[in-house]
């Protein structure tokens, strides 16, 4: 078990260790459930297959997740994607939150999910948590909802973005016996306006994973920025601008870092969308690569057909000579090593390429982020709070991105990007909700 984290023993909750759920729906929820699955020492359950789901709610996912994805993948199109981007924003809809008001009335997706809870969705869920008696910690909202539902007590809800849609909070908002984790304080808002119970909700931040923040002292975390911010800073002049602020936060940089280049990693999302920009950013990059000032790693996550797109456009870009030696793949056979892999990309990593989806909370590791397209209002609102939070850009014209890379390398931008991040957003997320969901004893109680 990692350390710096509480003793599992401390974790059960009636003795019965919780059960941590997710959906396969992208790679969002397991992403935010595996950190905390680990720390109590146990696995993330799908929710949306076997043995949970049965034959007809495993139907009812595949649908929905298809549906999803092909949507998602359909909005990126140029020109014709704007009726399916359209679509997506419909679904993923969420009001402005000001002026502050009564948001609580449901909405067709809290109503049709509300049906499909009264018809038995999640019923291999509820009938195991009533078996074992086991706590139920969610990354999802479906399944806190079915459980709650149910009359089942300890139920936790870890919200996911920065804003959410009305379908994260139950029909009934106001008597709801979910308590909530969020990532933001403006979720925590939102989830008031929908008209869940102050007292049920609670900010902790994001679940970041443990080997990245690297306990309470956050070690690990300041290890990788230090290293990060002299290859962000090849002039120096942010270094010398903040030295004090460094020095007391950081201590020493390592001066083995000073000339290497910086590390970009482009990461499309779990449906594969925005593999395209691939083909516009890859024939600019080139030299850049070749010549040693850049490094590039292309996350395909476990999509063969996504990984098989990338080898065809760094062909394409006459990069495939380089492909292993300043430019890689990243490509697993299975989510778990998918997820330990791009962690460990992550600690190297000096800028992230991305839409603004979960990977939008990494930014509070100290790694600058650089904002794709968003898909979904969500997304929307997740660029929004990491742009004012001054830890993210969005991307210019891709075909000239070494041009802009390079400028924002040279004055400053990313090291302050990455600095902005660490200093300004939720970095102790996973220990939060630990302490949220197994309260430690006053010092002296057993």
């Amino acid at each position: 078990m990692p350390t710096d984290l509480p003793p599992v023993s401390s974790l059960d909750v009636h003795g019965v260790m919780p059960l941590v759920v997710a959906v396969d729906m992208g790679y969002g929820h397991i992403r935010a459930a595996r950190p905390i699955a680990r720390a109590l020492g146990t696995e993330v359950t799908l929710v949306d297959q076997p043995p949970l789901a049965g034959p007809d709610e495993k139907k009812v996912w595949d649908r929905v997740r298809a549906a999803y994805e092909w949507t998602s993948r359909a909005s990126q199109v140029p020109l014709m994607g704007r009726p399916f981007r359209w679509m997506l924003d419909s679904v993923t809809d969420i009001p402005p939150l000001h002026p502050y008001r009564d948001l609580s009335a449901a909405t067709r997706g809290v109503a049709a999910l509300d049906r499909l809870v009264r018809r038995d969705l999640g019923r291999g869920l509820v009938e195991r948590m009533r078996e074992t008696g086991a706590p139920l910690v969610a990354t999802f909202y479906s399944p806190a909802i079915a459980a709650a539902a149910a009359g089942l007590p300890n139920v936790w809800c870890v919200v996911t973005d920065s804003d959410i849609n009305r379908i994260w909070a139950p029909l009934d908002a106001a008597r709801t016996g979910i308590r909530y984790l969020v990532p933001s304080p403006r979720a925590g808002r939102r989830l008031r306006s929908y008209g869940v119970p102050e007292h049920r909700i609670a900010f902790t931040g994001f679940p970041l994973p443990h080997e990245l923040v690297g306990g309470r002292g956050l070690l690990a975390l300041r290890r990788n920025l230090a290293a990060r911010l002299v290859r962000l800073d090849p002039s120096g002049a942010f270094r010398r601008d903040y030295r004090e602020e460094l020095a007391h936060f950081l201590g020493p940089l390592p001066e083995a870092e000073e000339g290497r280049p910086p590390t970009l990693t482009f990461a499309v999302g779990g449906a594969g969308a925005q593999v395209e920009l691939a083909r516009q950013f890859l024939p600019g990059v080139r030299r850049a690569v070749e010549e040693g000032r850049l490094r590039l790693v292309l996350v395909a996550g476990v999509r063969a057909a996504v990984e098989a797109r990338f080898r065809e456009e760094l062909h394409l870009a006459g990069m495939e000579g380089i492909l292993g030696a300043g430019v890689e793949i990243l490509r697993a056979d299975s989510m778990d090593e998918y997820f330990d892999r791009f962690d460990a990309t992550m600690a190297r990593t000096d800028a992230l390429w991305t839409k603004p989806s979960e990977l939008s909370f990494y930014a509070a590791l100290g790694l600058p982020l650089v904002f794709a397209e968003p898909v979904g209002v969500h997304e929307r609102y997740n660029r929004r709070w990491i742009r004012e939070s001054g830890a993210g850009v969005v991307q210019r014209n891709p075909a000239a991105a070494w041009q802009w890379l390079s400028d924002w390398l040279e004055d400053g931008t990313l090291a302050g990007a990455a600095w902005s991040g660490f200093t300004r957003l939720p970095k102790h997320g996973l220990y939060r909700i630990l302490d949220q969901i197994a309260p430690q004893p006053p010092a002296g109680e057993g």
